[in-house]
């Protein structure tokens, strides 16, 4: 109880220290303009995504699980997203966005077809609040929506860092803003979440995950960021971290041509495995499982422009993982490499074709911890 009040207090300070640097002096303070605009204003969007699949691998099936009796399933059509969101400006300053996923009525959907649910309220471009269920930064990807991915789809640490509470979609409460410190850009983000995922009843215990995420803006030229990422939490009386470090950069070496490459490493408690051990025999500290991984993303793009074809591109992510490194290593090593093309801007309309190629340092039989190469054929369209 004594540490949750600590952190209460700290996330109080750092909210208050947040609202009062983004605070104007009334000596520079200027009443704006009134604006004659009519609120509530809405936006609705929407993404189509399909992919048609092939396992290349025997007695591995589309998912990656291997099956020693020569069932399972080597080629599948499947719907990925088909996303609706809603945005409502209601006020110069407040939001209301509303996102889901109608694809995820295929499964279960007690957990699944809500993704976005939460209101902003933004004071200025150093401050704004989100409250609800949304995606607290940390990391990278967390910066950009899924049908803008250059690679086939999240990478593996990412999915994974979904189930530890730290990325994906969380309920809770966040501050963010961008400013300058000097002449580098900056940007903040800070978040307290439940940390159980999205479109839970309650939290599953009395624990929060507080994160912040730090972006230093160092060439406008080459585009180049570094962002630091660290979190620290509370899960069923035992205490969680996770860190991470990112680095991007987009070289436009002439109006067609441009690289956009994103490196990124994590490292975290792997709490859910900590919990699904034996309680009479794994260890007191749950920093001895541990999660680590690191990926590099480069991408090519070429800027067609034609009426019928916009742009396309060439990819290939190399991503490492290890969800327990310290006490049963098996790293999984993952290659995708992917070519695109854009046929509407801003990727409008999209076709990918691609293969990922996974690998592991000890394969076991009937699980998905296996070796397996799968090609891709993907669809998407934005609209």
């Amino acid at each position: 109880m004594a540490f949750l009040i600590k952190k209460a207090v700290l996330f109080f300070f750092i909210m208050l220290f947040c609202i009062t640097a983004g605070q104007k002096p009334d000596s520079l303070y200027s009443p704006p303009e009134q604006e004659n605009i009519k609120y509530p204003q809405i936006q609705v969007k929407g993404l189509f995504q399909a992919r048609y699949l092939v396992g290349m691998s025997k007695d591995v099936d589309v998912n990656g699980l291997h099956h020693s009796d020569h069932s399972g399933t080597d080629n599948n059509f499947m719907i990925k997203y088909m996303r609706v969101q809603m945005r409502a400006q209601i006020s110069k300053r407040t939001e209301v966005v509303a996102l889901a996923n109608l694809a995820d009525f295929k499964n279960d959907p007690k957990s699944r077809v809500l993704e976005n649910a939460y209101l902003k309220y933004t004071f200025n471009p150093k401050l704004a609040f989100t409250v609800g269920q949304f995606r607290p930064w940390f990391g990278l990807e967390e910066t950009y929506p899924i049908d803008i991915i250059k690679s086939l789809d999240w990478s593996n640490q990412y999915t994974e860092f979904g189930k530890l509470g730290w990325t994906s979609f969380q309920i809770g409460l966040s501050a963010t803003g961008q400013l300058n410190l000097g002449t580098i850009p900056f940007q903040y983000g800070i978040s307290v979440v439940n940390g159980n995922g999205k479109n839970q009843i309650n939290d599953n215990d009395n624990g929060k995950q507080y994160s912040t995420r730090l972006v230093f803006g160092f060439s406008k030229k080459y585009n180049l960021n570094l962002g630091l990422n660290g979190g620290i939490g509370e899960v069923f009386g035992k205490k969680i971290y996770a860190v991470g470090v990112d680095v991007s950069s987009l070289i436009k070496f002439d109006p067609r041509w441009s690289l956009d490459m994103q490196l990124e490493a994590k490292q975290a408690t792997n709490h859910p495995l900590y919990f699904a051990a034996d309680p009479e025999t794994r260890s007191q500290n749950p920093d001895e499982y541990l999660i680590r991984g690191a990926y590099f993303l480069p991408n090519i793009r070429y800027e067609i422009n034609h009426r019928n074809l916009s742009a396309f591109e060439l990819s290939c992510r190399y991503e490492y993982l290890d969800t327990n490194f310290r006490l049963n290593s098996n790293p999984r090593q993952t290659i995708t490499p992917m070519f695109g093309l854009e046929f509407l801007k801003n990727y409008g309309a999209r076709i990918q074709l691609g293969m990922q190629f996974d690998r592991y340092k000890h394969q076991i039989e009937n699980t998905t911890q296996y070796n397996n190469n799968l090609f891709i054929i993907q669809v998407q369209s934005r609209f």
